[in-house]
């Protein structure tokens, strides 16, 4: 079924106008911080697809590279400032509240070592949702803080960018000589990149259950 709905979605995006793309791919890859949606929609699911999108020529992978890079710095300020001026009402949300383990070691995390935990939260489905919020709650300055988000989402968005690009130009070869087996290819790819998602946050969930308590070493995130 997922992989179906996968491939519904990939044949879809396809036909949409250019611009469409661009502003479904920034919406999501800014909103998982500064709206909160990285929840429930993975960002770099959307980039992959859109690096999928641009290998077929649809858009141009030198501006989707630079609207994602963007998108995420800007998502993530956007994110911090709503953190630093209602951090401790949002804790309260019950989504959050039901994490209140792995946030209290994020938060003595970026108390020791804030810009590095701000980099590599970047790269965590929870905590790229999370991670600029609390480094708002934290005080930390958002100087420090732009310098490690512009290093983490130039990295990230760069990355799962090209990795849609070069595995739909890989695809584009196959297809040469079999459109089913190339369709075939596309749906795993992406659904390969869905199923990471969410082992990702059963890994989380299961961490949180066997994690030591608030004040341990937070280097297991």
């Amino acid at each position: 079924m997922t992989a179906s709905i996968v491939g519904y979605v990939l044949r879809e995006i396809q036909h949409l106008p250019g611009g469409w793309v661009y502003g479904l791919v920034a919406l999501l890859v800014f909103g998982e911080a500064a709206l909160f949606i990285g929840f429930v929609l993975p960002g770099e699911t959307s980039v992959i697809v859109a690096g999928v999108v641009a290998s077929q020529g649809h858009v141009n992978l030198g501006v989707l590279i630079a609207l994602v890079v963007v998108s995420a710095v800007v998502g993530d300020s956007v994110g911090f400032e709503v953190g630093r001026r209602y951090g401790s009402a949002l804790l309260r949300l019950p989504v959050l509240r039901s994490r209140q383990r792995a946030l209290d070691r994020a938060l003595a995390g970026l108390a020791r070592r804030g810009p590095l935990y701000v980099f590599l939260g970047r790269f965590t489905a929870f905590l790229r949702a999370v991670m600029p919020g609390l480094a708002g709650l934290s005080k930390m300055q958002y100087r420090r803080f732009l310098a490690a988000n512009a290093a983490g989402g130039l990295t990230w968005g760069v990355a799962y960018t090209l990795l849609g690009y070069f595995a739909g130009g890989a695809l584009a070869r196959i297809e040469t000589y079999s459109s089913w087996f190339g369709a075939a290819v596309l749906v795993a790819i992406v659904g390969g990149a869905l199923a990471l998602h969410l082992l990702r946050r059963r890994r989380d969930a299961q961490l949180e259950r066997d994690s030591a308590p608030a004040d341990a070493d937070p280097g297991r995130l």
